[in-house]
């Protein structure tokens, strides 16, 4: 009977999650110092030079082999990416502040060439400290594929995303990536997370004051990926955001009439919203997008202002509003 080949020993840490496909590389730390067939690279390193830049090193990152250029860029011509987050004031002001007390910039900002610039997906907080604080150049890591701008938003991690600016987040790369991409939505599902943050993205840009939170536990049920190319879903998903809007105007109509009625309560617009919601009642197939929105805009606009009381209101319980 042949002996049982022995695998080899589980590294320290490792885990495989589900869904993860990835087989690491086993370069050692040495070998990432290697960059063989150059190519592009070489292009990119010159491009850089010639932007009055300096390459300070070229490597290969140790979990695919891919290879990055570490540089050092004129501040001037590094901005943040076009449908990224807006910036923190306070998480800013905390940066400088540990800038300045330690003298040194220790954190390179990840960046990609696009469009006569550089774009970075991960560092604006610290691209705008350095810049406040009067610094001339920045360092980063500057990654040759311009695609995976849209992917390290995925690893961001600089600062914890409210709902609100998640969803804008998204609803600006989805524009950008119209621009230029033939994939559907779903292709992106890494990048956009989930359907529910698109359309909410696209309500945000219509209404900065929409309280979103209220109404992304029901999306997140309901809504789905839209078929066919992004250029062709786009439409669709500004669709869904009037919808969602017209949901939040009957929202608000029953909530001024809670307040005229005395309650003030800062739990009133989730507690209309629970109110209108039917998906706790519905066993089996859940209602579509349209469905389930056309119902709660009618229960809404229909709702017995004169039979709710403010200990209704009070059981009800959850998070305040948002803006509240």
């Amino acid at each position: 009977m042949a002996a049982k080949k022995k695998s080899a020993p589980k590294k320290l840490g490792t885990k495989r999650r589900r869904g993860v496909k990835l087989e690491p590389t086993e370069l050692r730390a040495p070998e990432l110092a290697v960059v063989p067939e150059a190519g592009a690279l070489d292009e990119l390193a010159a491009r850089v030079e010639a932007d009055g830049g300096a390459v300070l090193a070229r490597y290969r990152e140790p979990l695919g082999g891919h290879a990055l250029l570490f540089v050092a860029l004129p501040l001037e011509l590094v901005e943040p990416t076009p449908f990224q987050r807006d910036v923190s004031d306070a998480h800013v002001r905390r940066l400088t502040r540990a800038m300045d007390k330690t003298k040194r910039f220790l954190d390179p900002i990840i960046a990609v060439a696009a469009d006569g610039k550089y774009w970075t997906p991960n560092g604006n907080h610290r691209l705008t400290a350095l810049r406040e604080l009067g610094a001339s150049s920045i360092v980063a890591l500057l990654v040759p594929e311009r695609e995976v701008a849209y992917q390290i938003l995925a690893l961001n991690i600089e600062k914890a995303h409210a709902l609100r600016e998640r969803a804008l987040e998204v609803s600006r790369m989805y524009r950008e990536l119209v621009k230029f991409s033939n994939e559907t939505e779903s292709a992106y599902e890494l990048e956009f997370e989930e359907p529910a943050l698109v359309t909410l993205g696209f309500a945000y840009e219509q209404r900065g004051r929409l309280a979103g939170g209220a109404y992304h536990p029901a999306l997140r049920k309901v809504d789905a990926w839209v078929p066919g190319k992004l250029g062709e879903s786009l439409a669709e998903r500004e669709r869904r955001a009037g919808v969602v809007i017209a949901l939040d105007d009957a929202v608000n109509d029953a909530v001024s009439k809670l307040k005229e009625r005395g309650l003030t309560s800062p739990y009133l617009k989730s507690f209309v919203v629970a109110r209108v919601n039917p998906l706790r009642f519905v066993k089996g197939d859940l209602p579509s997008f349209d469905e389930l929105m056309d119902t709660m805009t009618k229960r809404a606009r229909g709702l017995k202002i004169d039979k709710i009381k403010n200990e209704d209101v009070a059981r009800a319980g959850g998070a305040p509003d948002e803006g509240e």
